[in-house]
């Protein structure tokens, strides 16, 4: 049930208000089911002899009680043994116009008239089982347990310099640490049936100077993994069989200080009931990785930002199976589905995505078991889950992350079970957690080079679903093994270095349900659906009979931990051809799409392919000039000065030198510019002798032919490209935040240099159609990216850029807005191109100027304006398809009239 409804029932509850019914009413609110509310009056529930007042196992106290005696009667309930044995979460009380209410586990309190319930909704919501997890996980507990299991680890190895020097070693250390975890979760939480047992037997046992700590946890390991407890003395032999694998391996525990041991206790009286199992691994991999240290506790992903993925995969799909089925029939068989259903995370970390993924499923379960027993209106047989930790498959590379997962899946288990048995406690019983099955089928190993079929095989009677947020991982940021990833994953593709490494789980995950009853989403950067990587892998995922049924688009992903700065991120869905519905998600609104191309956009499957010439009617544009000169060349500006205040005749053997990093920050670079009828003259200065030398050396000493043959001219750069009277540079590179990227005008003497683009005598509109939020709109999403800032391609960005043909007044209207974006540039002399395109301190007359320009351009389209940039872009796409079905149709009408 979702909190609207809730708090729309509860509001519904508040307009209808019934005394006699009010608790019952308020029950049924929360999606308690009604058969029990009903066993509840007739007194089968209620566990109180006392006439007035309702206990409800686990759930509710409830009595109603004179107005003065609210206060004082609550603070008795909450120390009452006769009732806290029951285990009540909340004890209310009311006057019928006052209400007063306490969280018996939280111990947090609610006092108000009850008239204002609906606005305080959300503290009873445990009883519909919301807190089951807590979704913001900026929690106390979790950031307490971090840093102290930190410091505990850094006494350690201080004590142990040379224990965890090796592979090995590095993984005795990881067992240790999930076996401590465990003990620390299970003394808190009921798998150990006595209380604080683990820290108060340490306590007890041990000397204070730590020196038989690791003998004493040896031992206790050791006991954990046997089946009798006769052999061992009495204080362990009341400790518990665990098995399962976790207490298997014989490892040394490290060496304790007293200060070691008196950090290890502290640790046990922490509440690890109210630690997160689901963030454990990434908790602690923050405490044995240095470089996470500064960020304890925020290496985890949010329960919401999962929610996003395995919403729209399958539990959105599922939940509406449930709301449709009407008999007891279809709901078993919706539980036998889900009992069979296989979910696997090929990069699954310490396991986040499939604990929140059996977390949800288990809760579905039991709304369906709920909804049983209002069917039946009698208590069904229900004895355990038909859920199993076994459906849950993994592949993680890293020791740690692996046995974390592993272990996390063991505790979400135990904490669901506990959940199972508080909804369902008169008929449904969860099997012990002790001692330990399997948990899950989490391999370790490289998930590139796995056969994912062998982790997790696919049968034709199998309903899969592939999970996950793999390493993203630029081209040119990985590692030699990443490369070596690379090229087993993608041997029979061209082009493939140019990808980012999680291209390999994209690639991977389409090849692995091709053709049969399964479906993947991944969580990845927004660069996979952008630029040159559309090209280089699409065309290959589509071509499997594979399409994407949903996407969230650009969005951050981000956890609710304070300090979290998030990357933007999208999420896409894979599956087999189907008729079913698809869907975008964009800015938390969902829109139904006929089809989802790899821009994440409603339209068909175009792929932008860079053109070597201009899809529209444009000047060709070209790079700047390359020096290819080792730095003999060009001067920054100080070395320049000094030049030409020893030899002024210098400057006419000189040009100022722009690329894209000199026109955005104002910088500048000068350059040697020498006609070969003025090399005689230029000579005879020095170091302009000097720096020819130094250039023809390097271009002799090359391995390319190419630039050997250039020593043959060392006083000119390899590109002698000018302008007759005006050129348009262009940056390659843009920042992200920039609305507009800041392109202008240089005369004929200035040099460009290859770090930019530039058009050599454009005529001024071609300004306002680089410059133009229409063109900006392209750039984003079929252009390239550097880190994260935009990537000007001609061959991409300019050249495959649809604009209509316009008339000689269009072209002249236009150049008017260019004027005025001039006019408001000059009226800010000392203003760097950053600093006029910053969006925090771009003046406002030349923001204005901007946005009248994006008009102009606009209604060169249409006259009718864009609602957005989405509709902009899906406009501009079928530009695209039309122009370039018309430049594909003139093609081979001229290639039939050649062959005449």
């Amino acid at each position: 049930m979702k909190s609207t409804e809730i708090q729309h029932n509860v509001q519904n509850l508040i307009d209808n208000f019934s005394k006699e019914e009010f608790i019952y009413d308020l029950l049924v609110a929360y999606g308690i089911s009604k058969t029990s509310v009903t066993r509840l009056k007739k007194g089968d529930y209620n566990l109180s002899k006392i006439d007035g007042e309702i206990l409800y196992k686990k759930k509710i106290f409830f009595k109603v009680e004179r107005t003065n005696k609210l206060l004082s009667s609550i603070d008795a309930i909450s120390k009452d043994e006769r009732i806290l044995k029951h285990k009540p979460r909340f004890a209310i009380l009311t006057d019928h116009k006052e209400l007063v209410a306490k969280d018996l586990r939280l111990g947090k309190s609610l006092d108000i008239e009850i008239q204002e319930l609906p606005n305080y909704f959300d503290f009873f919501l445990p009883l519909a089982g919301s807190e089951v997890y807590n979704a913001s996980n900026n929690n106390e507990a979790d950031r307490n347990a971090s840093y102290k299991m930190a410091s505990l680890y850094d006494l350690l190895i201080e004590q142990n310099p040379n224990i965890y020097n090796s592979k090995e070693s590095i993984h005795h250390l990881n067992i240790f640490l999930s076996r401590l975890l465990f003990c620390f979760f299970a003394e808190d939480t009921e798998i150990f049936e006595q209380d604080s047992i683990f820290t108060n037997t340490l306590a007890q046992h041990t000397a204070e100077n730590g020196s038989d700590t690791h003998t004493f946890l040896d031992d206790l390991f050791d006991r954990l993994d046997s089946k009798s407890g006769k052999d061992y003395p009495d204080f362990l032999a009341k400790f518990p069989y665990v098995n399962g694998g976790l207490f298997g391996q014989k490892i040394n525990s490290p060496i304790f200080t007293a200060k070691a041991r008196k950090t290890l206790i502290e640790l046990g009286e922490l509440q690890w009931k109210d630690i997160n199992p689901d963030i454990f691994g990434s908790m602690i991999q923050a405490v044995v990785i240095p470089d996470y240290r500064s960020d304890l506790g925020m290496h985890y992903t949010s329960v919401e930002n999962i929610l996003k993925l395995i919403k729209p995969l399958f539990l959105d799909e599922l939940y509406e199976a449930f709301e449709n089925a009407t008999t007891i029939k279809q709901l078993r068989t919706l539980i036998n589905r889900i009992s069979k259903i296989k979910f696997f995370d090929p990069a699954c970390g310490s396991g986040n995505f499939l604990i929140i993924t059996y977390k949800e499923i288990r809760l579905l379960e039991i709304k369906i078991l709920e909804k049983i027993t209002d069917l039946e209106g009698i208590a069904p047989t229900i004895k355990w889950t038909d859920i199993q930790l076994s459906q849950f498959y993994g592949i993680e590379i890293d020791d740690f992350a692996h046995e974390m997962a592993i272990l996390s899946l063991w505790l979400a288990e135990h904490q669901m079970n506990k959940v199972f048995e508080e909804r369902l406690f008169d008929y449904g019983k969860s099997k012990p957690i002790l001692p330990l099955k399997e948990a899950g089928q989490i391999k370790q190993g490289n998930a590139t080079r796995r056969d994912w079929n062998e982790v997790c095989p696919i049968f034709l009677v199998d309903e899969v679903y592939v999970i996950g947020n793999p390493p993203y991982l630029g081209a040119r940021l990985q590692d030699t093994e990443q490369k070596k990833d690379m090229d087993f994953v993608f041997n029979k593709l061209k082009k493939y270095r140019d990808l980012d490494y999680i291209n390999c789980w994209i690639y991977k995950g389409a090849e692995y349900i091709s053709g049969l009853n399964a479906e993947c989403a991944f969580v990845t950067t927004n660069s996979i659906c952008q630029g040159q990587q559309v090209p280089l892998i699409w065309p290959h995922i589509l071509s499997k009979g594979i399409e994407i049924d949903f996407a969230h688009q650009s969005f951050k992903w981000t956890n609710n931990a304070k300090g979290n700065a998030g990357v933007t991120v999208i999420i896409v869905g894979l599956r087999n051809v189907s008729n079913k519905p698809k869907f975008l998600f964009t800015d938390g609104l969902i829109h139904p799409a006929k089809n989802i191309n790899p821009y994440l956009l409603d339209g068909s499957n175009i792929v932008v392919s860079g053109r070597s010439k201009p899809l529209s009617n444009f000047p060709e544009m070209k790079f700047g000039n390359m020096p290819n000169d080792g730095g003999g060349l060009i001067f920054i500006e100080e070395e320049y000065d000094q030049l030409i205040n020893q030899f002024p005749k210098a400057k006419a053997f000189t040009r100022l030198l722009l690329g894209s990093a000199e026109f955005i920050r104002g910088s500048k670079r000068y350059c040697l510019w020498i006609e070969d009828e003025q090399l005689d003259e230029a000579i005879k200065i020095p170091e302009i002798a000097k720096r020819i030398e130094k250039t023809e050396i390097h271009r002799l000493n090359s391995k390319d032919e190419g630039t050997n043959r250039l020593g043959e001219r060392s006083h000119q750069f390899r590109d002698r490209n000018t302008a007759k009277e005006s050129q348009l540079i262009i940056p390659s590179v843009s920042s992200e935040s920039r609305q507009y990227i800041p392109c202008g005008y240089l005369d004929n003497t200035t040099i460009v240099s290859n770090s930019a683009q530039v058009i050599y005598d454009a005529e001024p509109y071609m300004f306002a159609i680089i410059n133009s939020s229409m063109h900006m709109v392209w750039v984003k999403n079929v252009g390239g990216k550097l880190k994260t800032d935009y990537r000007y391609s001609k061959d991409i960005c300019y050249n495959t850029f649809p604009f209509p043909d316009i008339s000689t007044k269009q072209k002249e209207n236009l150049n008017l807005y260019v004027f005025a974006i001039l006019d408001e540039r000059a009226k800010h002399p000392s203003k760097t191109m950053a600093q006029l395109y910053n969006p925090s301190t771009m003046p406002k007359g030349l923001l204005q100027a901007h946005q009248e320009l994006d008009t102009a351009i606009e209604q060169c389209y249409r006259l009718q304006p864009f609602k957005n940039d989405t509709e902009r872009l899906e406009y501009l796409f079928k530009q695209y398809e039309d122009m370039l079905l018309k430049d594909t149709l003139f093609a081979k009408q001229k290639k039939k009239r050649l062959n005449r």
